[in-house]
């Protein structure tokens, strides 16, 4: 009997499974009544028992095995069978020694390129691990390309850490599934742990290494020069991907000590990717009207078994030229965000996730930068853990940040040495659990400028929950901790709410401005987008900016001599932002009384009256925005503050709408050091005043063409044509 008749009992005997029955199956034919009974139905109609047949079982029968409905349907549509790894070496059709340069190069550039075309959403079955090479890497022969492969693993690891790390990405941005192909050990797909493959990250940076010595060395025995020297391009490729590698290390892993290698490391990418541009068109091409990227080494359909049952999905392998300008945008943005290790001071590092986030950066990029400011270096990690049993361990890193963040915003007394306000253990409780309670809210918030611009707008509605909850502790603590600060003034009562407030408008503003970027509004419905920004969120932005001033100048230290305060200027630092706060409201400004004056004159197609509620549509619109502070403005309130403008001559409006526009010109011009951002402003502003100043003037009074609004320029702010 085999050893599986066998069990043992209690006493650890050995005792013998009795014979299990034969067993007798009575099957029937049911063919014939089955087409029988089917004439009952009519085209369309399907028949199931509801009990052992429901709606699940009836969609997976459809989908199973139908070549509309399963991807794997696919190779059985007359395709020749893909060959794998050792099936195309054994027919000749895979090279594994003796491969020239120019094979060599085609290979990689095809690699790069499927790996673009993983971090733009698709697959690794259907991309990266097409290349058959990557199947068994270690029975590769030529050792650049075997030290290639296996950097590709250790590199797709990487990356899938970094981002699975960021939690920033969705499904339409990153698929993180290997399908069996084991990243981070063994890089053999399909074969059991064997500790003999294993490759360690610095044992892959020394297979590396060695290949680039001995691939320059082969360079330099060639005459040719740089531009025809396939043995520098191949040499280039290898360099590239170990650096890269390391960077990327250094970034995951957060440490601190490293900062300088890994702008050293970025720098050298840079370098080599101009050599890899340069020398794209050495290596094999891929064959026109071929699903293949490269003419060897690569197979569509070898992994098409390994996708469950869903609509066939069509991926196409990124073009090698744009693959490749994709790595040397993507080396850019990673140099851009290591910049956000020297920012120290919240409001700066909110300021430079918002830009980046703007720069529509890709999905690894935007990871990066995450893991940059927001994970904690090991050092720091270390530290905490080996706190004394007894002490306490030091604060979470992040709550350091906001504290130095409200100091030197409102610098409240609350958190100022050897001030009334803070020395009592009450008072300093409050504030650190008011501060603990803020890491999480504000967390997210630099959290979802990590997301693709589509999926902000959704996580900014859902963070103005929190805040709101947030805005009612700030209260108390403003009450309880400032109540007895500057005595019966109450001056300095709202320095955490003033503080909170300028945080909870920006997101607000940033909410509704995305829907512009997405162009989820309508024609018709700007008109109350630009009023609730220009009359209301703007108007609540610049007065908390100018309440964080004159609270922290209430908070400036005095001369303990004369008994008055120091009379050194004192520098304004959020004179810049009031600036483009002013210059933004008046552009909204412009924009809404443009908007009326085109609806009095006919000029904005409205919809039908019996399908269309605009309070409806209001009220969907802001209805994420009902927080504490500032109110809610509801739609009758809306109407009761715009009634007088809608029997406002159009010219009139214009001529406002004029000024709005040459106001936020004026400022924009005082700014000493435009930006990308001032620049194009300006350009917005001077243009729509001309417009407005020509349909002030008459110009297509009688046209009802309704206008153009052209956001090429700008993504919030469009120039408005005539038509």
């Amino acid at each position: 009997m085999a050893d599986s008749d066998y069990f043992y009992d209690g006493d650890g005997a050995m005792e013998s499974l009795p014979a299990s029955p034969e067993v007798t199956y009575n099957w029937v034919d049911i063919t014939s009544d089955f087409f029988k009974y089917i004439q009952d139905l009519k085209l369309g109609e399907l028949l199931h028992d509801g009990h052992l047949f429901g709606l699940f079982e009836a969609m997976s029968a459809i989908e199973m095995m139908d070549p509309k409905m399963d991807a794997g349907m696919l190779c059985n549509r007359g395709n020749p069978k893909p060959l794998n790894f050792p099936q195309a070496v054994a027919c000749g059709k895979l090279k594994i020694d003796d491969l020239e340069p120019s094979e060599l190069i085609g290979i990689i550039d095809a690699t790069m390129a499927c790996i673009v075309s993983w971090l733009e959403g698709h697959s690794l079955a259907q991309t990266v691990f097409t290349n058959l090479y990557l199947h068994q890497p270690h029975s590769i022969v030529n050792k650049t390309l075997k030290a290639y492969c296996i950097a590709v693993y250790k590199l797709l690891d990487c990356i899938r850490d970094c981002i699975n790390k960021a939690l920033v990405f969705e499904e339409e941005d990153f698929l993180p599934m290997s399908y069996g192909y084991r990243l981070g050990s063994n890089p053999q797909m399909g074969s059991t742990y064997d500790a003999s493959l294993e490759v360690s990250e610095q044992k892959c940076i020394a297979m590396l290494r060695e290949q680039e010595e001995d691939l320059n060395k082969k360079a330099r025995s060639f005459d040719d020069d740089d531009a025809n020297n396939l043995w520098l391009a191949l040499a280039a490729r290898i360099r590239f991907t170990r650096m890269i590698y390391q960077a990327l290390l250094v970034i995951t892993k957060r440490d601190s000590q490293s900062g300088a290698d890994c702008v050293a490391l970025l720098n050298g990418c840079s370098e080599m990717m101009k050599i890899i541009i340069k020398t794209a068109g050495k290596g094999t091409q891929p064959v026109e009207n071929s699903d293949s990227p490269n003419p060897m080494g690569f197979e569509p359909m070898i992994n098409q078994r390994l996708l469950p049952p869903t609509f066939p999905r069509y991926t196409r392998i990124k073009p090698r030229a744009e693959a490749l300008q994709y790595f040397d945008e993507l080396v850019t943005r990673l140099r851009h965000a290591w910049k956000i290790t020297s920012c120290t001071n919240f409001h700066t590092a909110l300021d430079f996730f918002m830009d980046f986030s703007r720069q529509r950066s890709c999905i690894l990029s935007r990871s990066a930068l995450q893991l940059l400011y927001l994970s904690p270096s090991p050092a720091s990690t270390a530290s905490s853990a080996m706190a004394a049993p007894g002490q306490p361990r030091p604060h979470h890193p992040f709550v350091e940040i906001l504290r130095e963040s409200i100091k030197s915003f409102v610098n409240p007394p609350a958190l100022t040495p050897k001030s009334p306000a803070g020395c009592t253990p009450q008072a300093r409780e409050l504030v650190e659990n008011f501060l603990v309670r803020c890491v999480r809210p504000f967390a997210v918030l630099l959290q979802v400028c990590g997301h693709n611009r589509a999926r902000q707008r959704d996580k900014l509605a859902l963070l103005l929950d929190e805040f709101a909850a947030l805005q009612e502790e700030a209260e108390s603590v403003d009450a309880l901790v400032g109540g007895g600060v500057v005595g019966g003034t109450g001056a300095g009562r709202s320095c955490f709410g003033t503080w909170l407030l300028y945080h909870v408008l920006r997101v607000m503003i940033a909410y509704l401005l995305a829907g512009l970027e997405l162009e989820l509004y309508s024609v018709h419905e700007y008109h109350y987008i630009f009023w609730y920004l220009y009359e209301f969120l703007y108007g609540w932005l610049v007065s908390a900016l100018g309440r964080a001033e004159a609270l922290s100048g209430e908070a400036a230290p005095r001369d303990t001599k004369r008994g008055a305060r120091r009379h050194k200027k004192r520098a304004r630092p959020h004179a810049r932002e009031g600036l483009m706060c002013q210059v933004l409201q008046n552009m909204c400004g412009g924009y809404y009384k443009a908007l009326v004056a085109f609806k009095l004159q006919g000029k904005i197609r409205q919809p039908a009256c019996a399908f269309d509620s605009e309070a409806v549509r209001y009220k969907h619109r802001f209805a994420p925005l009902a927080v504490l502070t500032p109110p809610q403005v509801h739609y009758h309130e809306f109407c009761e503050m715009t009634q007088p403008l809608k029997y406002e001559n159009p010219v009139i409006l214009y001529l406002g709408g004029c000024k709005h526009f040459q106001q936020a010109r004026t400022v924009l011009e005082t700014i000493t050091t435009p930006d990308q951002e001032v620049t194009d402003l300006l350009k917005v502003a001077k243009t729509n005043f001309v417009v407005l100043k020509l349909l002030a003037g008459g110009h297509k009074r009688d046209s009802t063409a309704p206008p153009e609004f052209d956001f090429s320029v700008h993504r919030h702010f469009p120039i408005i044509k005539l038509v």
